[in-house]
């Protein structure tokens, strides 16, 4: 059930309230035919997250200064705040799909969830799930190379073409297989990163073509996750620039 909110309660109710569960606020008006053909949408979508979303109502009419603050110019009016911001809106009478829409991007969706537990069953129902999402590919083929599966961590990598992260652990694999690149990727699950780098950069050099292909698709993985401010990643990428 929606909350009313004015112009004395919208601090506490809606800012406040959204650094803890998001808040999605209808600006509406009695005499609005629009408004009260989407109030349903709404009511369903906020009952559906269970407590994870809160719908609030503002009557434009009896709190103006709200609606300005807010540049409502038609109704309904419709804007999700998270954290004390607005972090999505939209205006009119939408369809049911638009209003979901807007509620699943205040919410973690299931993959989310299964996602941040991390272990290997929870990131396999992730990935059948939402099968295009690199992240959850990355982290299911690392956590199966955790346990010594190279051929399934490839399995979970090798159709995310576009992602540098996933093709990096693809070339890991096919860089093992050929008995490269052990003591580099060893010392990366220890966390030395640089140390990894400067050991598949060394091998650059006498490798075949493929094998080069290989190697700077796994030193493009590792560099992919360094922020591309850091001087550290800077300095790889032009020697992996100049060894090329």
């Amino acid at each position: 059930m929606a909350i009313e909110v004015s112009e004395a309660s919208f601090e506490q109710e809606v800012i406040e309230r959204s650094r803890t569960v998001p808040v999605v606020v209808d600006f509406w008006a009695e005499w609005c035919g629009p408004c009260r053909t989407l109030t349903p949408a709404l009511e369903a979508a906020e009952v559906a997250r269970a407590g994870n979303v809160v719908l609030a109502k503002v009557d434009i009419d009896s709190n103006q200064a709200l609606a300005a603050r807010y540049r409502v110019q038609g109704i309904p009016a419709v804007k999700a705040f998270k954290d004390g911001q607005v972090a999505g809106e939209f205006v009119g009478a939408v369809p049911r799909a638009k209003v979901e829409e807007l509620f699943d991007s205040l919410v973690p969706s299931r993959a989310d969830e299964l996602l941040a537990k991390g272990d290997e069953l929870s990131l396999r129902e992730a990935a059948e799930l939402e099968p295009r999402r690199a992240d959850i590919a990355v982290a299911l083929a690392r956590a199966r190379l955790d346990r010594g599966a190279a051929e399934e961590a490839l399995e979970a990598v090798e159709a995310h073409e576009a992602d540098f992260a996933a093709q990096g652990i693809a070339a890991r694999v096919r860089l093992a297989k050929r008995g490269i690149g052990a003591e580099a990727f060893a010392s990366l699950d220890r966390g030395h990163r640089e140390a990894a780098l400067d050991d598949l950069l060394g091998e650059l050099a006498a490798a075949s073509e493929e094998t080069r292909e290989d190697l700077r698709r796994a030193i493009v993985g590792i560099l992919s996750e360094v922020d591309p401010a850091d001087s550290i990643g800077r300095e790889y990428r032009r020697r992996l620039s100049a060894a090329l």
